[in-house]
């Protein structure tokens, strides 16, 4: 009897086990909105595109030109986007508590605001108002 609840004990603690180590592996990021600083990191930070999803949730194929496109944010609040169309500077403003930054180029009357779905020292991802999505890694 004794070896008969020592296997199953051992069996419980293995099954435990391997559902704990699936919850992580599965575990994402989404929804996680860490500080400021994960943006730009001690002074500066780059951004690129892992993945872009469109309004309905597809996955929108990136172009190799897309792909090598580049977002650096600052500490001191501005930005620089850089691609094969060329390069745009501008601010930004980030409301943590509100999950939203608020990005306006240099010399614009508008700004776009967009949901920050995801900030860890690792991803960003970013919402607009319309569903479409750009999920960022940093470099």
């Amino acid at each position: 009897m004794k070896l008969q609840s020592l296997f199953s004990l051992r069996y419980f603690a293995s099954l435990l086990l391997l559902v704990s180590l699936f919850a992580a592996s599965c575990s994402n990021d989404k929804g996680k909105v860490e500080g400021v600083n994960m943006l730009y990191g001690t002074d500066s930070k780059v951004w690129k595109t892992a993945k872009e999803t469109d309004t309905a949730g597809d996955k929108v194929k990136q172009t190799d030109a897309q792909k090598q496109e580049e977002l650096r944010i600052f500490a001191n609040g501005t930005y620089n986007m850089t691609g094969a169309s060329g390069a745009v500077s501008g601010k930004y403003t980030f409301d943590q508590a509100g999950k939203t930054i608020t990005m306006t180029p240099d010399g614009a009357t508008t700004s776009n605001t967009f949901a920050v779905e995801t900030l860890t020292d690792k991803k960003l991802t970013l919402k607009s108002a319309d569903g479409a999505a750009l999920m960022l890694e940093a470099e």
